[in-house]
């Protein structure tokens, strides 16, 4: 109680060590017209948060193509200032709803020797394309047969790798050139009293 004292100086190193909460959701996102899509990090972000303040997020991949259409799990990193990371993962739901693009072409087919001919969608359609790739490709009507020599409109149907659909139109020109078979018989006939006979094709047509 003498009313003593004594002061002294030290160092409080202030260590910030706890993570910041990486908080993420689930999204859906489409392809574009080239078959691509990208994603930045704060479509995945839910909130995430730290008392100190967030510096960066980034997440991983980033990138989809069609290969990716379907379910992709990405991780979400998520930096505080004094350099804590935390992580968490997300599912990115990549989508195909670009329908592919149908084109036609006009065709000219001929008829077989029994006067009939079938022709396939990739005949009037074989120039149709799709960022992800054509599955099938039909058309209707798709056989002719003498009925319908000259111009027929067909519907064609392109349907991609995800199931989307495009149609088109075009004219297919039946052409009959076949030659038909001439048969012949020989056949006798008998002049009349005046000197003459006469004939019909069908007298010789075998």
């Amino acid at each position: 109680y003498s009313g003593n004292s004594a002061a002294c100086m030290s160092t409080v190193t202030v260590i910030d060590n706890t993570l910041p909460v990486a908080v993420c959701h689930n999204i859906t996102i489409p392809l574009d017209v080239t078959g691509h899509a990208n994603i930045i990090p704060s479509q995945i972000d839910n909130g995430s948060s730290d008392a100190c303040g967030i510096v960066s997020m980034s997440v991983m991949p980033n990138t989809f193509t069609c290969a990716n259409v379907g379910n992709n799990t990405v991780t979400l990193s998520v930096t505080d200032d004094n350099g804590n990371i935390s992580t968490c993962n997300a599912n990115v739901t990549v989508v195909d709803t670009i329908p592919p693009v149908a084109i036609c072409q006009n065709i000219v087919v001929q008829l077989d020797d029994y006067g009939f001919v079938t022709i396939t969608g990739a005949d009037v359609g074989f120039t149709s394309h799709d960022a992800c790739g054509i599955s099938s490709i039909s058309v209707s009507p798709d056989t002719f047969t003498c009925a319908e020599i000259g111009d027929n409109t067909v519907n064609v149907t392109v349907t991609d790798v995800n199931g989307n659909i495009s149609t088109c139109s075009s004219v297919v020109t039946i052409e009959d050139i076949t030659a038909p078979d001439a048969i012949c018989q020989n056949i006798t006939v008998y002049l009349d009293p005046t000197g003459n006979a006469a004939i019909t094709p069908d007298q010789i047509d075998g």
